[in-house]
């Protein structure tokens, strides 16, 4: 469990992040949603240690990261694992090369057992075939999922992802999206997803932190984001018609 309490972050004279507090559940797929300039890649960044708050903490399990040593927060983000926007995977090297990454920099483990591991977690993410091709010969889906699979092959107890479905078709993001969650439940992971596509959010959406002007507007499961009546998340959930018939389909039904 990730607990977030009153934290603010500012940068020259933007306060960017005003006193946000919350809790992200381990086993669980945890949302930040909002729209752009709402503060979420900022909080994403403190979660994962790369921006530090001015005021209040960030809690990993009983461990407070402001108050580790040096050593104690290295430790901790070896425990963090991280799928980027863009896939951001090394061109020059193998899906196998990419994923055995961490694992020569992070451990001392023989190269067939990085092998095995790197094979266990390829097949994890349903990639069995491609240990030996480059980013460039894969689709954009299969990147995604040698991300994840670099992010899980440390078997780590955090899981971030910053836009995982960014640049995929739709048919393609729902097989992203149900992946992390699989593999979220399965290795019982605190995962931790900013998105901004609403069909994440009604397919994942346990825990929904939604972010205005750098506040905490919102939090609730994808269930409860129906029946908020909190006008900027309406208005954020159902600019899409799509969204729109959806919600009047739940109005009706409720009458």
């Amino acid at each position: 469990m990730i607990t977030v309490e009153n934290i603010h972050k500012t940068f020259g004279d933007t306060h960017v992040l005003k006193g946000i507090s919350t809790t992200f559940d381990t086993g669980k797929t945890n949302l930040i949603i909002g729209q752009s300039g709402s503060g979420k890649t900022v909080f994403l960044k403190c979660l994962l240690g790369l921006f530090t708050p001015e005021e209040g903490s960030i809690d990993y399990d009983g461990k407070t990261y402001s108050e580790l040593t040096s050593a104690e927060k290295r430790d901790l983000r070896q425990e963090m694992g991280m799928v980027f926007q863009g896939s951001a995977l090394f061109d020059s090297m193998t899906v196998e090369g990419n994923v055995m990454f961490p694992l020569g920099m992070f451990t001392k483990q023989s190269k067939s057992e990085m092998q095995d591991r790197v094979g266990f977690v390829l097949k994890r993410v349903n990639l069995i075939d491609a240990h030996h091709k480059y980013p460039s010969e894969i689709s954009g889906g299969m990147q995604k999922r040698v991300a994840i699979a670099r992010a899980i092959v440390m078997n780590p107890k955090y899981l971030f992802c910053d836009e995982p479905n960014s640049g995929l078709d739709p048919k393609t993001a729902i097989l992203i999206d149900n992946l992390i969650k699989e593999i979220t439940e399965e290795y019982d992971i605190t995962t931790v997803i900013n998105t901004h596509d609403m069909n994440s959010v009604m397919e994942i959406g346990e825990k929904i932190v939604f972010l205005k002007n750098g506040i905490k507007e919102w939090e609730g499961s994808k269930n409860e984001i129906f029946k908020t009546d909190n006008e900027a998340v309406t208005n954020f959930v159902y600019s899409s018609e799509l969204f729109k018939k959806v919600r009047q389909m739940y109005i009706e039904e409720r009458n």
